[in-house]
């Protein structure tokens, strides 16, 4: 914390001095401040996150470079990859598979490439932790998700989105894709992709439209260790503090990138809206055996 003061009165480019005036603390509070002998306090944080805002000071920016320098000191031998992991209230004990049953893949143990996707994940919860993770991949039986219709069909699988068509080939495609595996690895759907897919679910757009957004969106990959063989090849490498002020930011920053991300997948959307099947035609068929 005591950097990233320094970094925003750098900024500003205001005294100690001046910058408690702004802030309406004493010099001294500063002082602790940069020395770190005491952090600011939430008021304290508010009041420095709407001096930041005002003075488009880029917060969000500084935080990821200060995660990004941590995970370019990494020192990890042959075979590991390093990835994020952001938790609502932290890591205890053993890493296992026990996440939330429907999520993209199911049950599992999450990790991302992009630490900005796991901040956004955390935000909103004052207890969360940010980890940088690796695991070794050595061992392992990895299935790697195309960003196409697979994906799609597979994260519909595991929201329960598929259980009118139970026992069909199709059902059964997905249902056995990573039934043996240790790892997962696919695209993330993150708050853009999340807006994309629920609408392939509930009718609005077709498969070619989402797998056009897919590409268009560019987005990172997550690595999900769904069994405890997989789990016990991750390896924590360092939890990184994330302050109240820099939450602040995070959740402007998800929104704005949100917005953009809708508004593209919207124009994608429509220049795909009289191409490929919709979502319940592809389950009709598949009860008809035609897939």
């Amino acid at each position: 914390m005591k950097t990233l003061i320094k970094q925003i009165r750098a900024h500003l480019n205001m005294s100690q001095t001046e910058f408690a005036d702004r802030l309406n603390v004493t010099f001294a509070t500063v002082n602790r401040w940069e020395n770190g002998r005491t952090v600011p306090n939430k008021l304290a944080q508010t009041a420095i996150y709407e001096a930041c805002k005002e003075d488009g000071v880029p917060v969000y920016d500084l935080t990821l470079e200060r995660i990004n320098k941590t995970a370019s000191e990494a020192s990890l031998p042959e075979g590991r990859v390093l990835l994020y992991h952001g938790s609502k209230s932290g890591i205890e004990g053993r890493i296992e598979p026990k996440s939330r049953p429907q999520c993209d893949f199911g049950k599992g143990f999450y990790m991302g490439t992009e630490a900005a996707q796991a901040l956004t994940l955390i935000c909103d919860y004052e207890e969360s932790k940010l980890y940088l993770v690796s695991v070794d991949l050595k061992g392992l039986k990895t299935f790697d998700v195309p960003a196409d219709i697979d994906w799609a069909m597979l994260v519909a699988f595991h929201r329960g989105k598929m259980e009118k068509i139970s026992g069909t080939p199709l059902y059964e495609k997905y249902r056995k894709m990573t039934l043996d595996c240790d790892l997962v690895v696919g695209s993330i759907a993150d708050d853009r992709m999340f807006y994309v897919i629920d609408n392939f679910f509930i009718g609005n757009i077709t498969d070619a439209a989402l797998v056009n957004c897919l590409s268009a969106l560019q987005l990172g990959k997550q690595y999900v260790a769904i069994s405890q063989k997989g789990c016990d090849a991750v390896r924590i490498e360092k939890e990184i503090e994330i302050s109240y002020l820099e939450r602040l930011f995070i959740k402007d920053a998800a929104w704005k990138n949100r917005a953009k991300g809708v508004s593209a997948a919207n124009e994608i959307c429509r220049s795909y809206r009289r191409e490929g099947l919709f979502f319940d035609e592809l389950l009709d068929r598949a009860k008809n055996g035609e897939l």
